[in-house]
This record gives C-alpha cells, structure tokens and sequence, in this order.
C-alpha cells in the first residue's frame, strides 16, 4: 500500500541567500512570508512532539503510520526553515515571534494532551488553508524565483497532505466539539497578533514601513478580489462547524498536479 503522507527532500539550496525582498521586490509579501518563516521551526517542533506523545495511545495502524509520516514532513519543513530564517537573521531581520511561541509552549505544558493537540489542529487548519491558496497559484507568490517557489509551494503541498492528522488523532483520543472550537478561537487571535507584529518589525528594519507602495500591496494582499480575507473567510468559518473535518477540503487534485509538475524537485 503506498504511503499516504511520504517525507521529501526536495532540492533547494539557499547557501547562497536571496534577495531581502525576494518576492517580486515586495516589500510587504517578502517580510510577511519571511514572518511566516520564523514562526514555523518553533511551531513546528511543537506539532511533533504532542502528535508523537499521541501515538502509544493510538490503536488504528494507519492513523499510526500517518503520525509518523506527519512528523517526518514537519522535521524537513522545520530544517529548511531554519535555513532559510539563517539568511534573515544575516540579514538583520530580529525574530521576536519564535520567543513569543516559545514562552506559550512553556505555559502549554501545563494543558491536556487534548488541549495541545487541539491548539495543533488549529495551526495545522491555517497552514492547510495557506497551502490551498498557494497551491491553486491565486497570485500570493507573484515575483518569486524558482528556488523560493519551490520552497513554499512543496510546504504548502505537504501541508495539505497531513492536514487531517492532528485532527484525527484528536477524534481517536475522544477529543470534543468545544475545546476544538475555543483553542481555534484563541489561534487564531494569537496567530494573527504574532504575524502583523512581525511583519511590521521586518518592514521597519528594511525601511519599507512607512511607503506607499507597501501599504499598497498589503491592502491588496489582504483585501483584494484574491486576497487572505475572501480566501481564509469561508475557510474559518467552516472549522466552527460542528460536523467539520480537514478532508472536506479536497486538494487531492492540486497535490497530484503539482507533484506531476515538479517530479525532478525531489533528490
């Protein structure tokens, strides 16, 4: 039986760094995927450790093997991330969001397993519904080079495969509607606070804070025909369903498409 949720090394090299505003020369999409970027090692290492704390609990094989899968991806996403976050450390750029996460994680140590992987299934929902964005190429990484679209869109392609993991190993640890719902409402508020603040920091390192056209793009970013508020809308608001899971989202198409696409991406 193929594996559902495979781990990929794909072949990206930022050894020799890339430009500060590497997307199209936007200022404000640069440093806003570069504020992604510092929160995901962090956040990520988190995602591992409470799905694997799971596992012993988890009597369904295939639930199991999609753990482990779901761990595997997130240990490559995480090592490429930190690469990638060197080239900005090198270039000036000063990561508050990672110590902001990481103080939470501190605190979280304290909350349920099933709070923790609630909290996890709710960061794993907006990357899932990034990814989609990203991969249905609704114009988020105009201007990117080759490298640094590959990069984000094979993340945004694994996000999609283990989005339902979290989720479903909270469903076979009796995980119910109300702490699913309360800790998405607490993520989201955190999340979206963490982001601007980083961004803004990255913006008023670089400069770009304070001009026209990165006010510009961000309105458009985010409030335009293709932008995250339309994208992400219908996306939130089906989470607060009672009956919601991740794979009523079907990119089983998308994903298919791109690995056709991209089949040399991968050593």
């Amino acid at each position: 039986m193929a594996q559902r949720i495979p781990v990929r090394h794909p072949r990206i090299d930022l050894s020799q760094g890339f430009a500060p505003h590497w997307l199209g020369d936007d200022a404000f999409r640069s440093q806003l995927f570069n504020a992604f970027s510092m929160s995901f090692p962090i956040g990520e290492k988190y995602f591992i450790d409470t799905v694997r704390e799971a596992l012993p609990s988890i009597e369904d094989a295939r639930l199991r093997e999609d753990i482990r899968g779901f761990c595997g991806q997130e240990a490559v996403h995480s090592a490429l991330h930190r690469q990638f976050n060197a080239v900005l450390e090198k270039q000036g750029l000063r990561n508050i969001i990672e110590r902001l996460a990481g103080w939470r994680i501190r605190r979280s140590e304290r909350f349920t397993l099933h709070s923790r992987l609630a909290i996890v299934m709710a960061y794993e929902h907006f990357t899932a519904v990034f990814g989609d964005a990203l991969l249905r190429d609704i114009g988020w990484l105009s201007g990117a080079r080759p490298p640094m679209r590959l990069l984000w869109t094979w993340h945004a392609l694994e996000e999609s495969e283990h989005k339902a993991v979290a989720f479903d190993t909270y469903l076979a640890l009796g995980g119910g509607y109300p702490r699913r719902v309360g800790w998405f409402l607490y993520v989201s508020l955190v999340m979206g606070i963490d982001t601007a603040v980083q961004t803004l920091l990255n913006l008023h390192h670089s400069h770009r804070l304070f001009r026209w056209n990165t006010w510009r793009s961000a309105t458009t970013f985010l409030f335009g025909r293709r932008g995250a508020l339309l994208h992400t809308l219908p996306h939130w608001l089906a989470y607060l369903k009672p009956g919601f899971h991740p794979r009523q989202n079907d990119t089983d198409a998308l994903v298919r498409d791109w690995l056709e696409r991209n089949a040399e991406a991968f050593r």
